[in-house]
């Protein structure tokens, strides 16, 4: 009978660098304190408690760049992040009271659409502006969803609609379309990361 010379620790870490699960545990962990980051950029809008962040923009770069798996992953830890208590969620606040509160439903959404867009994005949707933006619309489109659905429950679906999508579409497009023009650079950056 033959045995082999590697201990278990050996052969397990064998396998974590050869399949590459280290580098992309890394790129998860970065990715939710990305997301963590753009939530901390906050403007309250007068008449709503939904406040305007850079969140679903580094949500959607996020899927797009690393792809569904990943994407959604980090989108997921970002959440259990502030579960836990980590001020991660808009304006430093953390806890599992924000994710029963009014604005829950936009956090939800985060690993859907990241993995949507991350999703598409291997299908080589994002290889132009134009596919890019196309596919980051539709991930704005999950994210609104998941809000509005959310905050219907306590408002109605037309104060839902009038507080929580309306005042944001504009700027919403604005940032998508900043984020398509960025991909390329990014999707280099972690290609070289993972590499």
């Amino acid at each position: 009978m033959e045995t082999s010379s590697a201990t278990i620790p050996q052969v397990v870490i064998g396998r974590v660098v050869r399949d590459r699960a280290l580098v992309d545990m890394m790129l998860v962990i970065a990715a939710s304190c990305l997301i963590a980051l753009a939530a901390q950029v906050a403007v309250m809008v007068p008449f709503t408690v939904v406040p305007m962040t850079l969140q679903p923009m580094a949500v959607l770069l996020v899927g797009v760049t690393l792809g569904r798996n990943r994407g959604a992953a980090a989108a997921a830890l970002y959440l259990f992040e502030g579960f836990s208590g980590l001020p991660v969620f808009a304006e430093g606040h953390g806890g599992p009271m924000w994710l029963i509160g009014l604005t829950a439903g936009y956090l939800y959404s985060y690993p859907f659409a990241a993995g949507l867009v991350g999703w598409l994005s291997e299908r080589g949707t994002t290889r132009s502006f134009l596919g890019a933006l196309a596919t980051m619309l539709l991930g704005s489109v999950i994210i609104y969803a998941g809000g509005w659905s959310w905050f219907a429950m306590f408002v109605g679906p037309r104060d839902a609609f009038v507080k929580g999508i309306a005042p944001f579409v504009v700027v919403d497009v604005v940032k998508v379309t900043i984020a398509a023009a960025m991909l390329p650079q990014l999707q280099k950056l972690v290609t070289r990361t993972a590499a």
